[in-house]
């Protein structure tokens, strides 16, 4: 099948669904306009700022279009290209546009509370510090897995044979390696002048694709070339940053700028795609088992996460979104039209690697950033643009994937540890748990042990992200019937992706742990020559990888069945309600 034929079926379901389904949720749930955003009600210049609907969405949207989108749907096409544009379009509109749209509208609808704090109000404490302990585990995989993606891919050196020397492609690295960095210094610049202009419109527009240029131009001029573990200090360096700064200075800007770039590169690999319209190569379907991936329920439906459902997405969409949309009407595309933006990318990067297949079916070489970013070059050079400016373009783009990620979740995970410790009297807390609280304390640990986790790589951490990460999508499901129940609200719509999603990830997490054991056993069997590999190495590998799936699998357990205790208890009270205000009017 021709690749254009793909896009514009997936274009026009996402656009029917937004239309159609976004706005009967709307409908359903309620939107008032009129009501007062906890952005407006509690304007502290730091977490809580009103914001332009666009900018808000800007910032949802550049925040959860991580690496997922790009490594998931390319991944997990060794299925075939029609399942994973099945799942990506019944799972971006029917699970998780969904679960975004919703934990931002609980969220605005409880005074911008986190879903920690969601939980704690509807489900109780015990749940709240299980949950926030979950986020924090997965918080800390999503750094180490993102943090290493981003590391490598500015990478300018290659070992061959323990011979360290340039890569092939060190200039285009070194160029948007630079060119990330000037992004993160002009959004702190844009931030200032707008927090003293507060330019609307056109104007902030017209400054952001400035800036933009200016980063280009400065980064391309002067490349620095580094190593893997350099730009993995940076990395780390401006996550810090990004987590204990004000929102509005650094965060908000950079997702801003960061949104016209995506726009430009989705742009480019859409026009050509039009203009060049190749054919999918890809087969259509290899069948239910992968030698290297497993079966493919539930593997598919964790490997395709971000770009269909992803529990990360609601831990943006209650953790930042919700405390800066000035006004309810701009939760629907924030929450959801974020979302099926989002479906829409993992669906160009499927249709960009299965032209960038051989005619023959056999996928192209590289890494799924690496394909994306060659195919997408590839289409930009068409209309006479430099190879070279195309490369460092695509290699900034895919960077950015997974750096606004970076920032959000580093924040979110902050915040998390933050509030698992925190009490309600903390002027006379414990030393110790004013410490745990400290802004810069939880930050620095949470960086620490999301460090420790890149030494595995994120190839091997992929599989337990997508797991930890549907699971919390589940998670989060669940609280929001919860929620919609206790408040009088629909929430039947909620049950379909809450039922498969927790026996889809429970699944994968069982699967991933077996496979775990079943490794460390493998290399306790082999004899270890000398000065190859050490048992430091096998332990955190799969070992560390293997506690943290206990405690996921655990925890996940644990907050289900509380969940469901809590929501069983709230059916049974307003049935009750129901039976005594009826019997109340036949008194009468």
């Amino acid at each position: 099948m021709n690749t254009l034929v793909i896009v514009l079926i997936a274009a026009v379901c996402l656009i029917a669904a937004y239309t159609l389904y976004g706005r009967w949720l709307a409908h359903k749930w309620g939107i008032d306009p009129q009501a007062k955003t906890p952005a407006v009600k509690y304007e502290d210049g730091e977490d809580f700022v009103p914001t332009d609907g666009w900018t808000v969405f800007s910032h949802q949207f550049s925040s959860i279009a991580g690496a997922g989108p790009v490594t998931g749907a390319i991944q997990a096409a060794a299925f075939g290209w029609l399942p994973v544009l099945l799942w990506i379009l019944l799972g971006g509109i029917f699970f998780g546009a969904v679960t975004d749209f919703g934990a931002l509208y609980a969220s605005v609808k409880n005074e911008g509370r986190s879903m920690g704090l969601l939980i704690e109000k509807y489900i109780g404490k015990t749940g709240r510090r299980l949950f926030l302990l979950f986020c924090w585990l997965f918080c800390c995989i999503v750094i180490a897995a993102f943090a290493d993606m981003v590391a490598g891919t500015f990478n300018a050196y290659t070992v061959t044979d323990g011979v360290t020397s340039l890569a092939a492609a060190a200039d285009s690295n070194s160029a948007a390696g630079m060119v990330s960095i000037m992004f993160m210094v002009f959004a702190v610049i844009y931030g200032l002048i707008q927090q003293k202009c507060r330019f609307t419109g056109w104007k902030e527009s017209v400054m952001a694709i400035v800036f933009i240029v200016l980063c280009f131009a400065l980064g391309m001029q002067f490349p620095l070339v580094a190593g893997k573990q350099t730009w993995s200090y940076i990395t780390f360096i401006y996550i810090f940053f990004a987590a204990v700064t004000p929102i509005w200075i650094l965060k908000q800007p950079r997702d801003y700028m960061t949104t016209f770039m995506f726009i430009a590169m989705i742009a480019c690999a859409a026009v050509g795609l039009l203009v060049a319209h190749p054919a999918m190569n890809l087969p259509v379907f290899t069948g239910f088992n992968n030698a290297k991936l497993g079966t493919m329920f539930p593997i598919l439906f964790v490997t395709v996460a971000c770009g269909a459902v992803s529990g990360f997405h609601s831990l943006v969409s209650s953790g930042t979104s919700s405390k800066t949309v000035s006004n309810e009407k701009d939760m629907l595309k924030v929450g959801y039209g974020a979302m099926v933006l989002e479906s829409l990318l993992a669906v160009l990067a499927l249709c960009v690697a299965g032209a960038a297949a051989a005619a023959d079916g056999t996928p192209a070489e590289g890494t799924p950033f690496q394909i994306f970013s060659r195919g997408v070059a590839g289409f930009i050079s068409m209309f006479g643009i430099s190879s070279h400016v195309a490369t460092v373009f695509m290699t900034m783009c895919v960077s950015a994937l997974a750096l606004t990620s970076l920032d959000a979740v580093a924040r979110i995970a902050r915040m998390s540890f933050q509030e698992l410790f925190s009490v309600d009297d903390m002027e006379h807390a414990e030393g110790w748990r004013k410490l745990f609280c400290n802004i810069y304390f939880s930050t620095i640990l949470t960086l620490v042990f999301g460090y420790i986790l890149t030494k595995v790589g994120y190839a091997n951490i992929w599989p337990l992200f997508g797991s930890a990460n549907q699971l919390l999508s589940a998670l989060v499901l669940i609280t929001l019937c919860v929620f919609l129940k206790v408040t009088g609200r629909s929430n039947k719509m909620l049950f379909p992706p809450l039922i498969i999603m927790l026996f889809v990830t429970f699944t994968a997490l069982v699967q991933r742990l077996i496979a775990m054991i079943k490794a460390i056993q493998t290399a306790a069997a082999v004899a270890i020559p000398a000065g190859e590999i050490t048992w430091g190495a096998v332990f955190i590998a799969n070992g560390l990888q293997l506690i943290i799936a206990v405690l996921l699998i655990i925890l996940g357990l644990t907050i289900v069945v509380n969940s469901a205790k809590s929501y069983i208890n709230c059916k049974a009270e307003n049935q009750d309600a129901v039976k005594k205000q009826g019997a109340a009017v036949h008194a009468n």
